[in-house]
C-alpha cells in the first residue's frame, strides 16, 4: 500500500507541473492566468502566445499523462494491495489510476493554487496508451470539429464524449473484443463527464453564442 501511495503522489506531482505557467512566463514573462481565458492550459497559451507555443503546451500536457502510465506506475512490483474485482491484470490498474492521478493533478494542481488545466491534454497522454484506437478517432473528432467551427471547447468536448462512444460501437456493433472493456468504458465516461465538467464555463459561452474562436495558425478571432 506505501509503494502505491507513492505511485500515486508521483503521478499527482507529475499531473501538477503547471506547463503552460511556465512557458508564458519564459517566452513572455507573464503569468498566463492574467490573460485570455485566464485558464493555465494549452488554449489559452495557443490564444494568447500563438500556435507554437500552444502546441507545445498541449503536447508537454499529455506527456505528464504518458509518463505516469508508462513510467511511473512501473515502480510498482507484485500484486495490488486489495482485492482486484477488474477484468485488468494488476499492473495495467495500477497504469489506469496513475494515469487518473495525472489528470487530477492537472486539473487540481499543487503548484499553481489548485487551479489548473481542464485535463483534456493529460487525459489524451493517459488513455492514448490504454485504448490507441479509440483515442485516434477522438483526436479525428476533435480536428473536424475545431476545423468546422474553430471552438476548441466544443471540439475537446465532442472529442471527449467520443471515446466510450466509439468503445460501446466496435464492442457492441463491430464485435471487437476490447480488453477490460466492463471497466474501461465506464472509466472514460467518468473522464468524459470530468473534463465536460472543467469545460462548464466554456458550455455557457457556446449557448450564449459568446465563446471565443481561434485562427488555427494564429492568436484568437472573432
Amino acid at each position: 500500500m506505501y509503494l502505491l501511495f507513492i505511485i500515486l503522489l508521483l503521478s499527482y506531482l507529475v499531473g501538477s507541473v503547471p506547463t503552460s505557467i511556465i512557458v508564458s512566463r519564459l517566452v513572455r514573462g507573464i503569468d498566463i492566468r492574467n490573460y485570455g481565458s485566464g485558464n493555465a492550459g494549452g488554449t489559452n497559451v495557443y490564444r494568447i502566445l500563438g500556435w507554437k507555443y500552444g502546441i507545445l503546451v498541449i503536447l508537454l500536457d499529455a506527456l505528464k499523462g504518458a509518463v505516469a502510465v508508462v513510467f511511473i506506475a512501473r515502480l510498482y512490483q507484485g500484486s495490488v494491495p486489495f482485492e482486484n474485482a477488474t477484468p485488468f491484470d494488476d499492473f495495467t490498474l495500477i497504469q489506469i489510476l496513475a494515469g487518473l492521478t495525472a489528470v487530477i493533478g492537472h486539473v487540481w494542481t499543487v503548484f499553481a493554487g489548485f487551479k489548473g488545466g481542464k485535463g483534456i491534454a493529460t487525459a489524451l497522454g493517459m488513455l492514448f496508451t490504454i485504448i490507441t484506437v479509440d483515442m485516434i478517432v477522438a483526436i479525428v473528432v476533435f480536428a473536424i470539429v475545431v476545423m468546422i467551427t474553430k471552438y476548441i471547447s466544443l471540439g475537446s468536448i465532442l472529442g471527449a464524449i467520443s471515446v466510450p462512444l466509439v468503445l460501446i460501437i466496435r464492442e457492441n456493433i463491430f464485435h471487437v473484443d476490447i480488453p477490460g472493456y466492463g471497466i474501461v468504458l465506464p472509466f472514460t465516461i467518468g473522464i468524459s463527464f470530468l473534463i465536460i465538467y472543467t469545460h462548464r464555463a466554456n458550455v455557457r459561452r457556446l449557448l450564449a453564442g459568446n465563446e471565443n474562436r481561434i485562427n488555427l495558425f494564429g492568436k484568437k478571432s472573432g
